[in-house]
């Protein structure tokens, strides 16, 4: 048996070792020490001394494993594991990461302990993230969007208050949540407004506050969240849009995103996308990036949007003909 680690090494490592595999038996865990069963235990008393929760049980289904307690144990990463995770938690960040964001002060905290190459690589991420802070407030309360995950779960209805917008006071409602769901690195809530008697889709940065009710409320059979949320999305805004598609269903529905409306079927060889935006230039920037052949029926705004990308484009290409 080797010997040229110190006790408290060693038990780190058996500490690595249990929260890497939950159920590891007292011989796999001596082994991936290399030292005897005998040692295996002392190093898992003496992180028990130290008041983490392992737990034991005998029988093909026992061995170690990390309980609930009072402490939380210090969570052992690999070099690729908390480097994933920094990368996880920048794609998806919508603020500075030198901040006390919870999410931004744990990020630091990784990257303060990670090795010096994994460091570097983490530390140039943060940067290019610090040099383009999206929209901050974008980011959900965190606490709040666990109410609302659990009680999606549990199926409990909710009393909030909701914000609509910068411009409008925030009013209360009451709902039956269905589900949490992240879409193009927003947060929303999938539910059914009580107060409205409708669907609605809401965003988790304008809830200001939570109270999970004792009343009961049940998710519809069947349900496709990131569907239900994607079609909301792409409905009820100022701009109506037609768009003729000479592209059956089956390629236009692999081909068009689902926040730019619903599609239907003409025929075989032809399909009709009916939605909506408050946004025309973007409507016709995602339009423009099919490469479909289509034909632009509603909305002036998105046309006049669409007429100027193709102008613009023309005016890059050197020689080309100026458009009538």
């Amino acid at each position: 048996m080797t010997t040229d680690q110190s006790p408290t090494a060693r038990a780190l490592l058996a500490l690595e070792a249990i929260q890497a595999r939950p159920g590891i038996t007292g011989d796999e865990l001596a082994s991936r020490l290399r030292v005897s069963d005998r040692a295996a235990r002392r190093y898992v008393g003496i992180l028990r001394e130290a008041g983490m929760p392992v737990e034991s049980a005998t029988g093909p289904y026992g061995g170690y494993r990390i309980g609930r307690g009072a402490r939380v144990p210090p969570l052992m990463f690999t070099p690729e594991e908390a480097l994933g995770l920094v990368m996880a938690v920048l794609r998806g960040w919508h603020g500075p990461v030198d901040s006390d964001q919870p999410a931004a002060s744990a990020l630091g905290k990784i990257t303060r302990v990670l090795p010096q190459p994994a460091a570097a690589s983490a530390e140039a991420m943060r940067r290019v993230v610090a040099q383009n802070p999206s929209d901050a407030a974008a980011t959900p309360d965190s606490q709040r969007t666990a109410d609302l995950a659990r009680a999606c779960e549990s199926g409990h209805r909710v009393r909030l208050v909701y914000r609509s917008s910068a411009s409008r006071p925030p009013r209360e409602m009451v709902v039956d949540p269905w589900a949490v769901v992240v879409r193009h690195g927003r947060w929303y809530l999938l539910c059914w407004s009580r107060s409205a008697d409708g669907r609605r889709v809401l965003r988790l940065d304008r809830v200001e506050r939570v109270d999970v009710t004792a009343d009961a409320c049940e998710v519809p059979a069947g349900l496709d969240p990131v569907r239900e949320v994607e079609e909301h999305l792409a409905v009820g805004w100022a701009h109506e849009v037609e768009v003729h598609l000479e592209v059956g269903f089956d390629v236009a529905s692999r081909c068009v995103p689902r926040s730019l409306g619903r599609l239907e079927a003409v025929d075989e060889h032809r399909c009709v996308l009916r939605g909506s935006t408050d946004e025309p230039g973007w409507y016709a920037g995602q339009l423009a990036a099919l490469e479909l052949p289509f034909t632009l029926v509603g909305s002036a705004e998105v046309a006049a949007e669409l007429r100027a990308l193709a102008e613009r484009l023309v005016r890059a290409v050197p020689g080309a003909p100026a458009s009538s």
